[in-house]
Protein backbone atom coordinates (compact mmCIF):
# COMPACT_ATOMS: atom_id res chain seq x y z
CA UNK A 1 0.00 0.00 0.00
CA UNK A 2 1.17 3.62 -0.60
CA UNK A 3 1.61 6.35 1.94
CA UNK A 4 -0.97 8.78 2.54
CA UNK A 5 -2.18 11.46 -0.02
CA UNK A 6 -0.78 8.80 -2.53
CA UNK A 7 -2.46 7.37 -5.68
CA UNK A 8 -3.28 3.74 -4.43
CA UNK A 9 -6.53 2.40 -6.53
CA UNK A 10 -8.52 3.24 -9.44
CA UNK A 11 -12.06 2.72 -9.71
CA UNK A 12 -14.74 2.81 -13.00
CA UNK A 13 -18.54 2.57 -12.10
CA UNK A 14 -20.95 1.40 -14.67
CA UNK A 15 -24.46 0.34 -14.86
CA UNK A 16 -23.71 -2.31 -17.78
CA UNK A 17 -20.42 -4.32 -15.65
CA UNK A 18 -20.71 -6.76 -18.68
CA UNK A 19 -20.13 -3.95 -21.21
CA UNK A 20 -17.07 -2.54 -19.22
CA UNK A 21 -15.25 -5.44 -18.61
CA UNK A 22 -15.29 -6.86 -22.28
CA UNK A 23 -14.48 -3.22 -23.47
CA UNK A 24 -11.07 -2.90 -21.19
CA UNK A 25 -10.74 -6.49 -21.73
CA UNK A 26 -10.59 -5.76 -25.58
CA UNK A 27 -8.89 -2.43 -25.65
CA UNK A 28 -6.27 -3.35 -22.81
CA UNK A 29 -6.30 -6.68 -22.25
CA UNK A 30 -6.96 -6.18 -18.72
CA UNK A 31 -9.33 -8.68 -17.05
CA UNK A 32 -11.88 -8.85 -14.34
CA UNK A 33 -12.34 -11.25 -11.48
CA UNK A 34 -15.38 -10.80 -8.89
CA UNK A 35 -14.82 -9.58 -5.49
CA UNK A 36 -15.74 -12.73 -3.31
CA UNK A 37 -16.23 -9.98 -0.18
CA UNK A 38 -19.21 -7.78 -2.12
CA UNK A 39 -21.97 -8.09 -4.61
CA UNK A 40 -21.66 -5.13 -6.10
CA UNK A 41 -17.56 -5.10 -6.89
CA UNK A 42 -15.05 -6.76 -9.21
CA UNK A 43 -11.45 -6.35 -9.18
CA UNK A 44 -8.88 -5.39 -12.10
CA UNK A 45 -5.59 -7.30 -13.38
CA UNK A 46 -3.68 -4.90 -15.40
CA UNK A 47 -0.21 -5.19 -17.52
CA UNK A 48 1.83 -3.89 -14.43
CA UNK A 49 1.25 -6.36 -11.07
CA UNK A 50 3.34 -3.58 -9.63
CA UNK A 51 1.28 -0.64 -10.63
CA UNK A 52 -1.82 0.84 -9.45
CA UNK A 53 -4.53 -1.44 -9.08
CA UNK A 54 -8.52 -0.86 -9.89
CA UNK A 55 -11.82 -2.23 -8.94
CA UNK A 56 -15.01 -2.11 -11.07
CA UNK A 57 -18.28 -1.11 -8.85
CA UNK A 58 -21.90 -2.25 -10.53
CA UNK A 59 -23.56 1.00 -10.13
CA UNK A 60 -26.73 -0.86 -10.90
CA UNK A 61 -27.72 2.23 -13.12
CA UNK A 62 -28.00 4.37 -9.75
CA UNK A 63 -25.51 6.55 -10.16
CA UNK A 64 -23.91 8.04 -13.60
CA UNK A 65 -20.95 6.00 -14.85
CA UNK A 66 -17.63 7.12 -13.90
CA UNK A 67 -13.53 6.42 -13.47
CA UNK A 68 -11.66 8.36 -10.94
CA UNK A 69 -8.17 7.70 -9.27
CA UNK A 70 -8.09 6.96 -5.68
CA UNK A 71 -6.19 8.81 -2.94
CA UNK A 72 -5.31 6.70 -0.04
CA UNK A 73 -5.63 9.41 3.51
CA UNK A 74 -5.25 9.04 6.66
CA UNK A 75 -8.93 10.78 7.88
CA UNK A 76 -11.71 10.57 5.14
CA UNK A 77 -14.22 13.10 7.15
CA UNK A 78 -11.12 15.43 7.79
CA UNK A 79 -9.95 15.44 4.26
CA UNK A 80 -14.31 15.61 3.60
CA UNK A 81 -14.05 19.03 5.58
CA UNK A 82 -10.74 19.71 3.74
CA UNK A 83 -11.97 19.63 0.13
CA UNK A 84 -15.20 21.73 0.93
CA UNK A 85 -13.12 24.50 2.79
CA UNK A 86 -10.56 24.73 -0.20
CA UNK A 87 -13.68 24.91 -2.65
CA UNK A 88 -14.31 21.82 -3.51
CA UNK A 89 -17.24 19.57 -2.58
CA UNK A 90 -18.35 15.95 -1.53
CA UNK A 91 -20.16 14.20 -4.37
CA UNK A 92 -20.63 10.55 -2.62
CA UNK A 93 -20.57 10.99 1.57
CA UNK A 94 -18.26 8.91 3.09
CA UNK A 95 -19.32 5.18 3.67
CA UNK A 96 -17.39 2.43 5.37
CA UNK A 97 -17.66 -0.82 4.02
CA UNK A 98 -18.22 -4.56 6.02
CA UNK A 99 -14.03 -4.87 5.73
CA UNK A 100 -13.74 -1.43 7.84
CA UNK A 101 -12.33 0.73 4.30
CA UNK A 102 -13.84 4.21 4.27
CA UNK A 103 -14.37 6.23 0.90
CA UNK A 104 -16.10 8.99 -0.41
CA UNK A 105 -16.26 10.99 -3.80
CA UNK A 106 -15.06 14.33 -4.06
CA UNK A 107 -15.28 17.11 -6.61
CA UNK A 108 -12.33 19.41 -7.13
CA UNK A 109 -13.40 22.91 -7.68
CA UNK A 110 -13.85 22.49 -11.08
CA UNK A 111 -15.59 19.74 -11.19
CA UNK A 112 -13.03 16.91 -11.64
CA UNK A 113 -14.15 13.98 -9.96
CA UNK A 114 -11.77 11.63 -7.79
CA UNK A 115 -11.88 9.20 -4.69
CA UNK A 116 -10.23 8.84 -1.11
CA UNK A 117 -10.27 6.23 0.94
CA UNK A 118 -8.61 4.80 3.79
CA UNK A 119 -7.29 1.23 5.17
CA UNK A 120 -9.31 -0.61 8.11
CA UNK A 121 -8.14 0.40 11.40
CA UNK A 122 -5.38 -2.57 12.32
CA UNK A 123 -6.43 -5.08 14.50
Amino acid sequence: MAGFNAIDWFEIGTGDPAATTRFYGDVLGWTVAHDPNSPMYSVFTTGDPDGVHGGLFNTEGKLPSYAVFSVIVQDVAATCRKAEEAGGKVARAAVTNADGLTFAHLLDPEGNHFEIFSPPPVA
